[in-house]
């Protein structure tokens, strides 16, 4: 597995990057899995895939803030990310990892081995509802996939020192939501995780025993996406 550690300059370029790992792991002829992280710079609401948008973002506080508005490739509800808020994707080879075909299966073994992980950090993680990671009651951590053909990208949020008001001011309830949550507001759902975002990466890491940071990347293709589905 290869260890891409790298924020681009740009919303649009970070989200492209994921799904530029995806279609280079498509297009080889051998199975290729990364595991990246990266961290943005600013406040951005990242809806999924078949989101509806008018319903799911208070676009009004958006829009006098200058909070972008951009949608993944992947499916789930919106959500706010910005600094705090670490970032990683894994995609990960259906030729190695055929069960991962099915996607409840795929969200276990992924969850799974992230709530292990981090709970040498803090040992009330645990997984909650679908997609969630959860310290005690409380979500830190939502997430999602897609698959292709002979490949999935796993991506998602971890919240570590958010602002957590800006989750009440960008984004209205969700329109599905776990049992466990309840009914809960956001200021009432959600938490970070009390850990620094380098004990985080090195806890996350272990698991996949990546190979050293790798300098190369599908640079091209990730600039394709970002200007064909991501330009502002």
């Amino acid at each position: 597995m290869r260890y891409l550690d790298l924020t681009l300059p740009t919303p649009a370029e970070n989200l492209a990057l994921d799904e530029a790992l995806l279609d280079e792991a498509e297009a080889a002829p051998q199975p290729i899995e990364t595991l990246r992280f990266w961290e943005p710079a600013r406040g951005i609401v990242v809806v999924g895939r078949s989101s509806t948008i008018a319903s799911e973002v208070h676009l009004e506080a958006c829009r006098h803030d200058g909070i972008p508005i951009l949608r993944r490739a992947s499916g789930g509800a919106a959500v706010v990310i910005g600094p705090g808020c670490l970032m990683y994707a894994l995609v990960l080879s259906l030729r190695i990892r055929p069960a991962l075909r099915v996607v409840n299966q795929a969200h276990q073994f992924v969850l799974g081995t992230l709530a292990g992980a981090l709970k040498a950090l803090a040992p009330e993680v645990r997984c909650r509802g679908m997609s969630d990671l959860v310290l005690g009651e409380k979500k830190f951590s939502g997430n999602s996939l897609r698959l292709k053909r002979e490949n999935l990208v796993y991506h998602g949020t971890i919240l570590y020192d958010f602002p957590l008001e800006w989750i009440d001011r960008y984004l209205a309830m969700p329109p599905r939501e776990p049992d466990y949550r309840n009914g809960r507001p956001h200021r009432e759902f959600v938490a970070n995780l009390p850990v620094s975002s380098p004990a985080i990466r090195e806890a996350i890491r272990a698991p996949w025993a990546p190979a050293d940071p790798c300098t190369e990347w599908p640079r091209t293709r990730t600039e394709e996406i970002a200007a064909e589905r991501y330009a502002m």
